[in-house]
């Protein structure tokens, strides 16, 4: 009997041997699904960004009695009014393929408006009123009237809600001085999902309410269905916030749409793109709008939300930024489809002609420390969202220097701020952050030396070049022959998947995870001197931590600040105190929040 437990003894051990190896298997197939799960789910966020709208969602109403022509639909009552509403659709809006960001179908729907506004005797009191006219604001109401007299029209609209404060706004007519017998414009403020009432009061030149109109509108559900209200907290300045709407660009998992707030944290207009995001906005002379609509489109839109232009980008896809280029064009970030890498080249787009010119391609400026990089791997810090991909600059801002001709651009994967002169053969002109990152490479002689003692900026985003006014604003004295001054939105966060065997040893206030406690990122202000080729940390001030995107908008007495990752946006006073701050969900990240008076474009001048 006791030879035979003995014989069976080691029995025991092999079987918890052969669980704990199951389950050891178990848990590595349980990481690998999780892995490969999350990788798809990056991958199609991913993706989502870069996709092109298949689906406009238009919900119509009866179709009018009256003549068909220019392959456009024309239907009254698409929503509960106490006034006429109207509205008009291109005829193949459900065919595949179909845009609104094409000229041809903006030309018959701008002639159908046209053509409507010619067909009544259009009071205050009964207006021709276009529910989004040019399928780019699903919100956006046209009205076309006349006054007895030149007018200003001041509208208000309100809601029965108590947490909603009323919107009131003057239209911008385009009369002289605000003041015109015809009444056209674009209402914008209209609360999505909700019974709006609108009244509409006209004044003289003399300040004298000559005439008023009220009427109401059951605005549908905001196309994205996104949120219309969102959570506001104060701060403890004192200073009054700024005239204008805040616009959200790039809310993840909200693509091809651009969302516009006001003060209290309302929508007041929901932007429709092609696609992708807006990035920036650019005012022309002309008073127009010019803007990225989808992942390979730039289009100038009119005040009533007409596309009157569209620049096809062909192979390139944007991403990141656009901006005023030399006279007559603008400049953009992008990738070429066609090419091996990503995020590494710039675009120059003649505004007149349209014509789309490749002016750099930064792996052939940095060809020695490119050959020295790699396509992003699983492990690196970005592998979940890049893999494979040869991220190895990741250029995420752009601004053009007139003075020398020249581009200052912002490099997430190197920490660094880059001067690159313009020409047949762009060339590095200087470069601004951590020496480190540049050590033993052909390109260590262009870094700047750092005055004083700061910790340089990690995984920045949005470079601006500050302008002399604000520079003023702030106190700072003014620039030399040679210098300039710099604002960067610092996200405080350092990466990087380009490179093997290479590290950079940062700080410990330097964030190194995507989510962390205890990390600031900032609004960083540096002076470039480059005759001695120095730059200094001026000031700064501290804003909740964001990894990655994020921004900051000078006002004029305030800042727009948005900390992407942490889903939240600021304005500031000029000494970095909170006044406001609005909190959104999303997916991941919120790319960019800027504000504008829209002064001269939707609202007349105050």
């Amino acid at each position: 009997m006791d030879r035979e437990l003995n014989e069976n003894q080691p029995a025991k051990p092999r079987k918890k041997r052969l669980i704990v190896l199951i389950v050891v298997a178990a848990l590595v197939v349980l990481a690998v699904a999780a892995y490969f799960i999350a990788r798809t789910v990056a991958h199609s966020f991913i993706q989502s960004e870069i996709s092109t709208r298949s689906d406009w969602e238009i919900d119509t109403g009866d179709v009018a009695d009256r003549e068909a022509a220019q392959q456009v639909t024309v239907y009254t009552d698409p929503v509960e009014a106490t006034i006429e509403i109207t509205q008009i659709v291109p005829d193949e809006y459900e065919d595949e393929g179909f845009t609104y960001y094409d000229e041809e179908v903006q030309d018959r729907l701008a002639s159908t408006l046209l053509g409507l506004t010619q067909e009544g005797n259009y009071t205050m009191g009964s207006p021709l009123a276009i529910l989004n006219p040019f399928g780019t604001g699903s919100n956006g109401l046209y009205l076309y009237f006349g006054t007895s007299n030149p007018t200003q029209v001041q509208y208000t609209v309100s809601v029965e809600d108590d947490a909603i404060p009323d919107y009131t706004a003057w239209a911008n007519n385009a009369g002289e001085d605000g003041y015109s017998r015809v009444q056209e414009f674009l209402l914008i403020g209209l609360v999505p999902g909700m019974e709006n009432t609108v009244t509409l009061t006209a004044y003289n030149r003399q300040g004298q309410e000559t005439q008023s109109a009220t009427f109401t509108i059951d605005m549908p559900e905001a196309t994205s269905g996104y949120d219309v209200t969102l959570e506001t907290v104060d701060g403890d300045s004192t200073q009054a916030l700024s005239n204008g709407l805040y616009y959200a660009m790039g809310i993840g998992g909200q693509y091809g749409y651009t969302f516009f707030y006001d003060n209290d944290g309302v929508m007041r207009y929901e932007m429709v793109l092609e696609g992708y995001h807006s990035d920036r906005f650019l005012w022309d002379e002309d008073g127009s709008l010019i803007t990225c609509v989808g992942s390979t489109k730039v289009a100038r839109l009119n005040r009533f939300g007409q596309v009157t232009q569209v620049f096809d980008l062909g192979q390139y896809e944007l991403h990141h930024d656009i901006n005023w280029g030399p006279e007559g064009t603008i400049l953009a970030l992008a990738t070429d489809l066609e090419g091996e890498t990503v995020e590494d080249q710039v675009l120059q787009i003649d505004l007149e002609s349209g014509q789309v010119t490749h002016i750099v391609d930064f792996t052939q400026v940095f060809q020695s420390y490119f050959d020295i990089t790699r396509p992003v791997q699983a492990t690196d810090p970005f592998g979940l969202w890049s893999e494979g991909e040869w991220d190895w600059l990741h250029l995420n801002s752009l601004q053009y220097d007139e003075s020398d001709n020249s581009i200052i651009v912002s490099s997430r994967e190197t920490s660094t701020i880059i001067k690159c002169a313009l020409g047949e053969e762009p060339s590095i002109v200087w470069m601004a952050g951590n020496p480190d990152f540049w050590q033993g490479t052909d390109f260590a002689q262009y870094s700047l030396e750092a005055q004083g003692d700061f910790n340089y900026q990690y995984g920045q985003h949005d470079v601006e070049l500050m302008p002399a006014q604000e520079v003023e604003a702030l106190g700072f004295e003014a620039a030399g022959e040679g210098q300039l001054y710099l604002r960067v939105y610092d996200n405080n966060y350092y990466a990087m998947s380009s490179r093997d065997d290479f590290q950079v040893e940062v700080p410990e206030e330097v964030g190194t995870a995507n989510m962390e406690d205890g990390v600031n990122s900032h609004v960083y202000y540096y002076l470039v001197d480059e005759a001695a080729d120095t730059f200094t940390l001026v000031d700064s001030f501290d804003v909740p931590y964001s990894s990655l995107v994020s921004n900051a908008k000078w006002m004029g007495d305030t800042y727009v600040v948005n900390n992407g990752v942490h889903q939240c946006y600021e304005e500031y006073d000029q000494q970095g105190s909170l006044i406001r701050q609005y909190k959104y969900t999303c997916t991941a990240n919120g790319y960019r929040v800027m504000k504008d008076s829209f002064e001269g474009f939707w609202f007349l001048p105050q």
